[in-house]
């Protein structure tokens, strides 16, 4: 079951709520302009209680979260408010001076009366559409750390700058099993690792995406369960790594409620940056790269460059996998040190991280296992590969590229180990990310899951396939991956 935990002490003032997705001074603020709607209705004797209870229900939690940050999405909800107040409070005012009260007709103030109805009602409507993210809790045995690192590989020329002196430089972000911190103790901030840096690289998202900044400023505000820096989950055991590269112009953090819910699990998350690729990394130098890759228009030029990329991105991976192994040995400080199982590594990787999850599984030997989440082949000249692989395909619709399943299909089948192809029903492809917890549930866009079922079905299922492949557990694999959607199975042997 997917639940949601209490958020620390300093955050309750402006903690957002799952069903109305509002903070509760949102919530009083919104009453408080119903009621000085509805004050105007009332009985002459009722009224002026309930007026000054509304005023103040309005002003005082309006005041408060205009020094916190107001959320554009409050902003009909004041002007309502603000259209409501003085024909509520103005006759109140004329009887304390002793003037007589005066209200107009019903029929005339009936049409302002809608109007500030409708402004009141757009505000929760336009936080349900793109709210504050809430993570699901996760559900295994662990709590969640996170720390986040920058490597550079001496061996690599970076190719995205004329500099011939620049190396290849990631940023990489760890999500591991952790010790249970104590109450109150401050949550990892969502999207980066400070306010400023997730603002800054939920604009670029945003802008990469062609949609105007404001209109997702609520998920830099989100908080995720991980917390920094904590301490690793007591007992001498080594954890199974799962590395994972984004979509074209992701980031690392862009799958942080599946991540969060694999550690919680036993295993450690490796997410990447790709500078020049993601929509924007953030240095530890303080300097930002935003992507420079794009859309040409000609599908021939626009297929070469994405080979490229995703082959770039495919050296990322395996660079990542020997730090990370350097780091287990105690090559650089760090709560990790001896606790990382580099010898069953999976690599992932959604759309075009994907299509380089599937490129580095066949010039690494030592991944152990591969997972694509929606993402087209790119490998110009596949060949075979030993690891197990699984495939979560979006539903396959007229708008899907002809080219996509036999594409996969064949360099699945290049897999000398038993492979799998998922089609989940009513999955987009940002289903495969943290996007249906903050954008609105249009079918199209985010699939019609929902926003927690998408996160549970994208987990149970690369659960599954990770337990029993860097595991080994016993059970029936292809029987749970068929409780999802429509499996298909490539086992070693078949015909070619």
């Amino acid at each position: 079951m997917w639940r949601r935990v209490p958020r620390a002490d300093d955050e309750r003032v402006t903690e957002i709520i799952p069903g109305p997705h509002m903070s509760p001074l949102e919530i009083l603020a919104l009453l408080g302009a119903l009621a000085l709607l509805v004050a105007r209705w009332l009985p002459p004797a009722a009224r002026p209680p309930v007026t000054i209870a509304a005023a103040a229900a309005f002003v005082l939690p309006t005041a408060v979260l205009t020094v916190l940050g107001l959320r554009w999405q409050m902003l009909p909800v004041l002007a309502g408010g603000v259209l409501a107040l003085p024909f509520a409070v103005s006759p109140l005012i004329r009887r304390r001076a002793g003037r007589p009260a005066r209200r107009a007709r019903w029929w005339l103030a009936l049409p302002g009366s809608l109007l500030c109805v409708v402004l009141t009602a757009t505000g929760p409507a336009a936080a349900w559409a793109f709210p504050v993210p809430v993570f699901p809790e996760p559900t295994g045995d662990f709590a969640v750390g996170t720390r986040v690192l920058q490597w550079t590989d001496p061996d690599r020329a970076e190719t995205a700058t004329p500099e011939p002196d620049d190396r290849r430089t990631v940023v990489v972000q760890l999500w591991y099993p952790a010790q249970k911190s104590p109450a109150g103790t401050r949550r990892a901030q969502y999207l980066g690792r400070t306010e400023q840096e997730a603002r800054t690289v939920s604009d670029a998202l945003a802008r990469y995406a062609g949609l105007p900044d404001f209109l997702v400023d609520g998920v830099p505000r989100a908080r995720t369960h991980a917390v920094p820096d904590a301490p690793v989950a007591a007992g001498g055991g080594r954890f199974p790594l799962v590395l994972f590269s984004p979509g074209l112009g992701g980031v690392r953090t862009q799958n942080t409620a599946w991540a969060e819910e694999l550690a919680s699990h036993g295993y450690v998350v490796a997410a990447l940056d790709h500078p020049y690729d993601s929509a924007a990394v953030v240095l530890t130098d303080g300097r930002t790269i935003g992507t420079e890759v794009g859309s040409t228009g000609d599908d021939e030029e626009d297929n070469r460059r994405a080979a490229e990329t995703a082959g770039i991105r495919a050296a990322d991976l395996g660079f990542v996998l020997t730090q990370l192994d350097r780091l287990d040995r105690g090559g650089a400080d760090g709560p990790l040190t001896g606790r990382l199982d580099t010898g069953r590594a999976a690599v992932t990787g959604h759309s075009l991280g994907g299509a380089a999850a599937l490129r580095a599984a066949r010039q690494d030997p030592r991944f152990a296992a591969v997972i694509d989440l929606d993402g087209y082949p790119r490998d110009p000249t596949p060949l075979p590969y030993h690891q197990p692989a699984l495939a979560l395909t979006q539903a396959i619709g007229p708008g899907t590229d002809a080219r996509y399943l036999p594409r996969l299909t064949e360099v699945l089948k290049l897999s000398t180990a038993t492979s799998y192809r998922l089609t989940v029903p009513g999955a987009a492809h940002l289903t495969f990310t943290d996007a249906p917890l903050y954008l609105p549930p249009v079918p199209a866009m985010v699939g019609s899951l929902g926003r927690t079922e998408s996160q549970r079905v994208v987990a149970a299922t690369t659960l599954a396939f990770l337990d029993a492949t860097l595991r080994h557990q016993p059970g029936d694999l292809a029987g749970a991956l068929s409780a999802y959607g429509e499996l298909t199975v490539h086992r070693p042997g078949d015909s070619r």
